[in-house]
């Protein structure tokens, strides 16, 4: 596979990627962080980091509208939830694990 395909392929992985986590906008960052290490903001901020490699300034804010498909603050009012005990609890016992 040459590598013009392969960066294709890629950007239509990612492209798919983020619809997948808009349209799930029922399942938490937390939830994400706890089972697979990253979330939303997570991939905003790689985002934001490929920008920057490319000499592209691109703000925290515009790099979370370009995952949530709105600015995060409405985001967050319309679909974050306050997190549990029991998934603060999860939280910090995967993160422990990965200190």
């Amino acid at each position: 596979m040459d590598k013009s395909t392969q960066t294709e392929l890629e950007a239509a992985a990612f492209r798919r990627l983020v619809k997948h986590l808009r349209d799930r906008a029922d399942v938490q960052n937390i939830d994400l962080m706890i089972l697979s290490g990253f979330c939303r903001n997570c991939l905003s901020n790689w985002f934001q980091d490929a920008a920057t490699e490319k000499g592209i300034e691109m703000t925290k804010d515009q790099a979370r509208e370009m995952v949530y498909g709105m600015p995060y603050s409405e985001w967050k009012d319309k679909h974050q939830t306050e997190a549990t005990a029991e998934q603060s609890a999860a939280y910090a016992a995967a993160h422990k694990a990965h200190d």
